[in-house]
């Protein structure tokens, strides 16, 4: 038995040597890339925080407030955002790339090793937004974190650590800088919604945050499509491409589930936030907007209400959260 359990063990080191192998040297010495053990630790550290010691944590707490610190992190993330964007269309998409079978550089040209910074940063950035899950916890706002929220600041990040790894650029970084060029927009958002009640007539344009999302995976997809009918497409990895296409139709379809459920069909109904209700006018609770556009309910909520927190908007009895189930 002690036999066979260090025959699997030493054929899992193989496996792990084997994947390590395949990853661009040029990102070994970049932080958290010799190995997917650290990156790895951090994801699982954040599972444990957020569906287990946080809830405890503050349970006989009051919600923090932290619009201050809210604020400054989502402008932050808007300037960073802003600069991923730019990074990519000046390492190949806004110089050399075709936008169609566009391969990965594996020289070490000043524009490749370009590429493989911003592709690195733009990992790095999805470590910096598990904060966005951390400010719901401590404002104890667990309406918001779904499991689709989690899967995609937990799972994804993890599959992209593989993807820099393995395809710092070609068509594979198309959704990263889309992705970033989509946070630019909504992370603004974001802080104009936390910085309080004063900026809600400023963001009359909430509704088309999910046709941007929805425009998003569509070139994403599209974008991705087009490897499955090239003759032939070289300098690339068909597993990051494949995985590509499968994130923008799945989270494609989510959206367009959200978008019938709250604009289509008015289903809107938040539980919680809102302790008091006047029709036609906006309640305000720890700092969150509820805008009503129907008749109140004797319990305080109203027909069609959205609520946002830290700028996002999140919808229960059945709807999907917005903006943080993103970013595909």
């Amino acid at each position: 038995m002690f036999r066979e359990i260090q025959e699997i063990g030493s054929h899992a080191m193989d496996i792990y040597d084997f994947l390590l192998a395949g990853i661009d040297p040029r990102l070994k010495e970049y932080p958290l890339m010799q190995s997917p053990i650290p990156m790895t630790a951090i994801l699982l550290s954040y599972l444990v925080f957020v569906l287990y010691l946080g809830p405890r944590l503050m349970a006989n707490r009051k919600p923090f407030q932290l619009k201050e610190a809210m604020i400054v992190y989502n402008f932050v993330l808007v300037g960073l955002s802003v600069f991923i964007v730019y990074e990519f269309l000046m390492s190949g998409w806004a110089t050399t790339y075709t936008w169609r079978c566009d391969a990965i550089d594996t020289s070490d040209s000043p524009q490749a090793l370009r590429m493989v910074r911003v592709a690195w940063l733009f990992w790095f950035s999805k470590i910096v937004e598990l904060m966005d899950t951390m400010f719901f916890v401590l404002r104890k706002k667990h309406g918001q974190i779904t499991f689709l929220h989690i899967f995609h600041h937990s799972f994804m990040p993890w599959t992209w650590w593989w993807g820099v790894g393995y395809a710092p650029g070609g068509m594979g970084s198309f959704h990263a800088m889309v992705n970033s060029s989509v946070h630019v927009i909504m992370y603004f958002y974001y802080g104009l919604a936390a910085a309080g009640p004063q900026f809600q007539k400023f963001l009359w344009w909430k509704k088309y945050m999910t046709a941007i999302q929805l425009t998003q995976f569509v070139l994403v997809s599209v974008h991705a499509t087009q490897y499955y009918f090239m003759d032939s497409c070289d300098y690339q990895f068909p597993m990051i491409i494949h995985l590509i296409w499968m994130y923008g139709t799945f989270f494609f379809i989510l959206f367009s589930n959200f978008w019938i459920q709250a604009y289509v069909k008015g289903k809107r109904l938040p539980k919680q936030d809102v302790k008091q209700c006047q029709n036609g006018t906006e309640a305000y609770t720890n700092g969150t907007a509820a805008h009503t556009t129907g008749k109140c309910h004797k319990n305080g909520t109203s027909n069609g209400i959205s609520s946002t927190s830290n700028g996002s908007t999140h919808h229960e009895n059945g709807s999907t959260h917005m903006g943080k189930m993103k970013k595909a």
